[in-house]
């Protein structure tokens, strides 16, 4: 168990986009200075000149610090910053996320990382012409017990893995049209629709975290139910894997009675294991005969995961899997500093995305098709 500590040498971060007043700006800010390992020193925040002055104040900057030309702010201040966090709507990650990494500077960018394929391979090409750092915030796996159910997957406690189940719905566009305020960009659909990016993207990677369970092939059938016309907001995506396995999909934000059903169940030939994003501090693993064992921060098997910020019986939450994962990109970008890599099982970068980007475009062919897409 990792006694909690403030780090007294801070890293120098910069966001460009997320503005105080939306919930990214605000989840990234404060998970990121929450352990001290990061200070926000200047940004970015808005194309808007208020909403970006406001950003700065509300987060103690001076004024000169504060910018609204993404461009001139690499210009005057990258390389005064240990990383960039990209927090701007996903249609634009590519453009900065590239022009970034060719003016050497460390990136971290907000899930997903790019809206198609073909953006994807164009942020490959400057991170390896650039020789340089991306990391990618699938915040869910900072939960601690995310982490423990994975390492009860890898001792064999389930035994070998026989079906995933994973899902995220909500009820996002589904209420009183008058209670609802999506952003535009959420209400239109490219090459893969807006819902995966938002939501499968972090299904996806939760799977895949877990188990390492990789899909050769996918079939799916996307929905709309909602009152915005023209996107897909609900859909099933199924998938056959190696050595056998079967994985399951559902995303939706028409589920009316979720706001965020985040959960995942891994089921093998001795056992399985359950998550649930909405209990986070609960494990559920039951043995072959059905016995269920429940785990927490304060009895779990593998206590090396827990940072003990607060004792057990004192609830952690979405910020604090947040800082979590902050922690792990930190020590990951200082190993990078001075190797060139870094080995962190839990920091995500271009690959990772990518592979989830791959297996939702095919998704999104599979059900225009209407059958199995090979994923080799």
């Amino acid at each position: 168990m990792h006694k909690f500590k403030l780090n007294n040498t801070p890293l120098h971060i910069g966001f460009i986009g997320g503005a105080h007043d939306s919930a990214v700006g605000y989840a990234h800010s404060v998970a990121c200075q929450l352990d001290g390992f990061w200070k926000l020193t200047s940004g970015c925040f808005s194309r808007d000149r208020g909403k970006s002055e406001q950003t700065g104040e509300y987060w103690g900057l001076d004024a000169s610090q504060v910018y609204t030309d993404w461009q001139q702010y690499i210009k005057e201040k990258g390389k005064t910053l240990d990383a960039v966090v990209v927090l701007t709507p996903t249609p634009s990650h590519e453009k900065i996320v590239c022009e970034l990494l060719y003016a050497g500077i460390a990136v971290i960018c907000e899930k997903a990382m790019a809206a198609s394929v073909s953006q994807s391979l164009a942020i490959q090409k400057a991170l390896e012409e650039a020789n340089g750092f991306l990391a990618v915030t699938f915040n869910y796996s900072g939960y601690p017990m995310l982490r423990v159910l994975k390492r009860h997957v890898a001792a064999g406690d389930i035994g070998n893995i026989l079906q995933i189940r994973a899902e995220m719905p909500s009820d996002g566009f589904i209420q009183d049209i008058n209670s609802m305020t999506p952003q535009a960009w959420r209400l239109m659909d490219g090459d893969i629709p807006t819902l995966l990016l938002d939501l499968a993207v972090h299904v996806h990677h939760i799977s895949d975290f877990v188990t390492g369970c990789k899909p050769l092939s996918v079939n799916a059938d996307f929905n709309h139910f909602s009152v915005f016309d023209g996107i897909v907001d609900d859909a099933n995506i199924w998938l056959k894997c190696e050595q056998d396995i079967r994985a399951s999909y559902w995303v939706s934000k028409t589920a009316i009675g979720h706001k965020n059903g985040l959960k995942i169940s891994v089921f093998g030939d001795k056992g399985s294991g359950h998550w649930v994003q909405e209990e986070p501090e609960v494990l559920r693993i039951f043995n072959q005969q059905s016995v269920e064992t429940i785990y927490n921060r304060g009895n779990c098997y593998f206590p090396d995961e827990i940072i003990e910020r607060f004792k057990p019986g004192h609830p952690g939450g979405f910020i604090e899997a947040f800082a979590n994962l902050y922690r792990d990109i930190g020590d990951a970008l200082n190993e990078f500093k001075l190797s060139g890599y870094h080995n962190s099982p839990y920091v995500f970068g271009w690959q990772h995305a990518h592979d989830g980007l791959v297996l939702l475009d095919a998704a999104t062919q599979s059900h225009q098709q209407q059958q199995w897409i090979n994923l080799t």
